[in-house]
């Protein structure tokens, strides 16, 4: 009968035992499932490591956010030693520049500038007498051309007759060794000695009547000029040549321009092309 009350005492302790066990695992087991599996660090494979967030480099104008450590600046290169800038070549001993010379001019360079007044005498000392021609059958056309316009008009006995032969402008005959202002026609009776310029016409005749030379052929100052006297020196004239000198001057202005060593009487010259170029007196 004892035994019997021992084991009954024995199963309720037991009994009770595992009630109690059971109310407490219940909360455990149900707490359990809430909260994730834990793992140990070493269970973890290292791909399924998070990775770290690659930090972009803040932009210049674009603030860190609060709590973020400041990026640590990349480390300076090394600063290369500055090149010296090459120095220029030490120039040359130190000479005096001089101005090139400029080549004397020829007569008859084809190249060169034309002259500055071609109405100017033309008798270079010591230079030999130049060609004299008096066919006026060899002058080319345009010249001839322009040579029996001037007399055809001369012979009218009108210095109008000459105006439309000595044009304007630019291509305007040259009437004297200055500038001249005014109408040309005026110009060239206030020379004449009598008041209405037939002195003028008569000489212009003559002139071309007489013989002619052909100047600087080839150059931008050829020309045909009348008289020859212009570029023939005077102190070369034979008796035959001074009869015809004066035809146009006096004895008395013959020994005047031997002073001066040339012709510096009117003088009348036409470029190949039949333009009258010039019709002047004087020196």
């Amino acid at each position: 009968m004892l035994d019997k009350l021992a084991s009954a005492s024995v199963i309720a302790r037991t009994g009770f035992l595992a009630a109690v066990l059971c109310a407490c695992a219940v909360p455990a087991y149900a707490a359990a499932l809430d909260r994730p599996v834990q793992l140990a660090l070493s269970e973890i494979k290292k791909e399924e490591l998070p990775k770290a967030a690659e930090t972009a480099p803040a932009k210049p104008d674009e603030k860190a956010p609060a709590g973020t450590a400041p990026a640590a600046p990349p480390a300076a290169s090394e600063p290369k030693p500055a090149t010296p800038p090459e120095k220029p070549a030490a120039p040359a001993a130190a000479q005096e520049k001089k101005a090139p010379e400029a080549p004397a001019a020829k007569e008859n360079d084809a190249a060169g500038a034309p002259r500055s007044n071609p109405a100017l005498p033309n008798v270079p000392e010591g230079s030999p007498p130049p060609h004299v021609e008096y066919d006026v059958t060899k002058l080319p056309f345009p010249v001839q051309k322009m040579r029996e316009l001037i007399i055809a008009a001369a012979k009218t006995g009108s210095l109008e007759s000459l105006r439309p032969l000595i044009g304007s402008g630019d291509d305007m005959t040259m009437l004297s060794l200055a500038d001249t202002d005014g109408d040309p026609i005026a110009y060239l009776k206030s020379l004449a000695g009598d008041t209405d310029g037939q002195e003028i016409l008569a000489i212009a005749i003559d002139i071309l009547n007489s013989g002619y030379v052909h100047l600087d052929a080839g150059t931008p100052d050829e020309l045909y000029v009348w008289p020859y006297f212009f570029a023939y020196p005077l102190d070369k004239l034979d008796a035959k040549q001074r009869v015809e000198l004066f035809q146009i001057v006096t004895a008395g202005d013959y020994d005047e321009m031997k002073q001066f060593g040339t012709y510096v009487f009117y003088r009348l010259g036409i470029t190949p092309k039949g333009r009258w170029r010039f019709f002047v007196n004087g020196d």
